[in-house]
């Protein structure tokens, strides 16, 4: 950590000069995105409401420090199961249904305003970086890995960035070897330098005193599991009461990321932009579960306990995921119910700025500024049936659509947009999805169905079982 040093030295210089050149009417931005943490990875309860939903076991105290600062969204999803989904929506403000459920899709960007590109519309005064992962095949589906310019950062409207970086850049091993832990003393998962050029940049553009959005998509929790031999030699011996999943393997590496998140949260502080900064938390699918596990396992508890499966699933173990967001208005140490999704960050930016313009209607994301400013209670007024998900590629396709407390699951027949049957759960009264209302509420699960129906067609959203791509991942 000796190279960090002089940085933040640097940091406390110049906290006291240029940074009051910011001005208060253009706030900053920053949206950390992390990689498969589950809603209840951290060490404070994702839900005051549910005793078992985060870990004793985890030591998260800079994902605490961030929650106590702000509001905490207790029902906030990822827009998809798994990560270049989720990428994509984030950075067009729309669901992945519409966005491409895969990890190659035919969305074309011609004629839309990514996330940076709608903040330079709105003030050209702005500065944007993206540093992480930015996502395998995120725009197009033709040719090698990562080949379609119009998918590139660069071409995306970001004036710094690591470039078209994928799993493959943040150490994604094969086979076995995912399973296990490996010690990386200098950068495990790259948090470390991934941070640093963060840091680089906010103090370029304190000393500059410009605006900026800037956006860290770090590569942990995504296996292989990294950690320095210190951190991981701290959970040796140690059991998980709980008796979960990754009780050797997990908890080094979602510490190293906390600590990354913690040099984040000191320079922000360090350079006198506290008072001028939203800073939006998220996960860009739930947490992967271990192989082996399930169901060979079945006395162990899901590593998403007390939500249903993981990663890979529409089950609320594979989208719900910890979401916050705290900056100047935020009521400290809040919390709010209503359903909420990453794709929501687009509206509320443009929202924050005052944008002189309204977005198109093809953005399906709401603006969450009236709950954040004013902890509004009233739910979201939508354009689409409510928070939505789609995923017609597996061998049993599947959407989903939560309205409320209501969550609707449709199973299709491969190949076309005939429904082969439907499940309906109250989250609020069962957060494991155990107890199938279909039967019991017939026309309520009909009711959510149809509107979802619509709107996947309305979109021309991709058909169940009809794939034109072979995936990767």
């Amino acid at each position: 950590m000796k190279h960090i040093l002089p940085l933040f030295c640097t940091l406390a210089v110049l906290a006291t000069g240029a940074m009051a050149a910011n001005s208060p009417d253009k706030p900053n931005f920053i949206v950390l995105l992390t990689d498969d943490q589950g809603w209840a990875d951290t060490s404070r309860p994702a839900d005051p409401k549910i005793p078992d939903s985060f870990r004793t076991f985890f030591h998260t105290p800079n994902m605490v420090r961030l929650s106590e600062s702000g509001m905490n969204f207790t029902s906030g999803y990822s827009p998809a199961p798994v990560c270049t989904p989720t990428r994509r929506s984030l950075q067009f403000g729309v669901t992945s249904a519409r966005g491409g459920a895969s990890f190659k899709t035919d969305f074309d960007p011609a004629g839309k305003l990514s996330l940076p590109q709608m903040i330079k519309k709105c003030d050209p005064a702005y500065t944007c970086a993206h540093f992480g992962k930015w996502g395998e095949y995120l725009i197009g589906n033709k040719g090698e890995y990562n080949s379609d310019p119009r998918g590139e950062p660069k071409n995306l409207g970001y004036d710094a960035t690591d470039g078209f970086t994928g799993n493959e850049h943040g150490t994604c091993l094969k086979g076995k070897e995912n399973q296990t832990m490996h010690v990386d003393n200098d950068d495990p998962k790259r948090i470390y330098t991934m941070t640093q050029r963060a840091l680089a940049f906010m103090k370029e553009q304190a000393e500059k005193g410009r605006p900026f959005y800037l956006q860290i998509s770090y590569y942990a929790i995504h296996r292989a599991a990294q950690a320095k031999q210190a951190t991981i030699d701290k959970y040796k011996g140690k059991t998980d009461p709980r008796g979960g999943e990754f009780t050797q393997n997990l908890p080094p590496m979602l510490e190293e990321l906390d600590n990354g998140i913690g040099m984040l949260l000191d320079a922000v502080r360090d350079l006198g932009l506290e008072k001028n900064t939203y800073i939006f938390f998220g996960s860009d699918n739930g947490g992967a579960l271990s192989v082996g596990i399930e169901p060979d396992q079945p006395g162990l508890p899901n590593r998403n306990a007390p939500l249903s499966e993981g990663k890979h699933s529409l089950r609320e173990g594979g989208i719900r995921v910890p979401v916050m967001a705290a900056g100047p208005g935020i009521a400290k140490n809040s919390w709010c119910r209503e359903p909420v999704a990453l794709y929501d960050i687009y509206p509320t930016i443009h929202a924050l700025l005052g944008a002189p313009y309204k977005l198109p209607n093809d953005i399906d994301g709401v603006s969450l500024k009236e709950i954040l400013l004013k902890g509004s209670e009233s739910p979201l007024k939508r354009n689409t049936p409510g928070l939505v998900f789609h995923d017609p590629f597996k061998v049993h396709p599947r959407s989903a659509c939560r309205q409320g407390d209501y969550k609707v699951f449709i199973y299709w027949k491969p190949g076309s947009w005939d429904i082969d049957h439907l499940e309906l759960f109250d989250l609020s009264a069962d957060i494991g999805e155990k107890n199938d209302l279909s039967a019991k509420m017939p026309e309520k699960a009909k009711e959510m169905a149809n509107s979802l129906v619509a709107y996947l067609k309305e979109i021309n959203a991709e058909v169940p079982g009809v794939k034109k791509w072979a995936d990767s991942e």
